[in-house]
């Protein structure tokens, strides 16, 4: 049986076979390794990462007595969830997603992890905004549809790719005009129009 440890890009954490090119974790244990099972906490602290599936050669027992790992399709669902990128295990790409927040918000120095982590944390808690798709940058995610219609769609240059657990599963193009519910924080957003490229799942084409 699939341990619930899929993290969409609503933010939720699913049960799922399929299988993620990254993981990460939400500040620590918010599962019970008795039962490897989920509390009812969905994080530990407001430090929410995405890192390396591979690194130096560690070897971890998934759901055991250390932190949750949890697991993504890719790093724009990560970052849709509200998770940046790991400075041990993806430094190069977490200096890169600092220079691109430096550059967003004007800074004279790239922020802290903490610094950004703040920041993250009170949007990941806050309202859903809305944004006009025409200005949106490559790896957004928006929400589509309405009620048992409602999917997560990320913006692929003139498409919407829209998410499924193995992959993504459609591709419509992207409408012009329109304003749609943001999933990725705004900060993020910011981050991507600044420059950073996210690793995108092969299905994305």
């Amino acid at each position: 049986m699939a341990l619930q440890n899929r993290v969409t890009p609503h933010g939720t954490i699913i049960a799922t076979p399929a299988r993620g090119l990254f993981m990460g974790n939400r500040g620590g244990r918010i599962h019970d390794p008795a039962t490897r099972t989920l509390t009812n906490r969905r994080f530990a602290s407001r430090r929410w990462i995405c890192c390396a599936t591979s690194f130096k050669g560690r070897l971890r027992a998934v759901m055991g007595t250390g932190y949750t790992e949890l697991f993504f399709l890719d790093e724009v669902t990560a970052l849709a969830a509200g998770h940046r990128p790991c400075f041990e295990c993806r430094r190069a790409a977490a200096r890169e997603f600092a220079a691109s927040w430096r550059k967003a918000q004007g800074l004279a120095a790239p922020p802290s992890a903490d610094e950004m982590d703040r920041i993250l944390h009170r949007e990941r808690l806050g309202p859903r905004p809305r944004a006009g798709l025409d200005g949106l940058p490559d790896g957004t995610a928006v929400l589509t549809g309405e009620g048992a219609e409602e999917r997560a769609a990320f913006v692929r240059g003139e498409r919407l790719l829209v998410w499924g657990e193995a992959g993504f599963t459609a591709a419509v193009a992207r409408p012009r005009g329109i304003s749609l519910p943001l999933l990725t924080a705004p900060a993020i957003v910011a981050v991507l129009e600044a420059g950073y490229a996210p690793v995108w799942h092969p299905s994305a084409g």
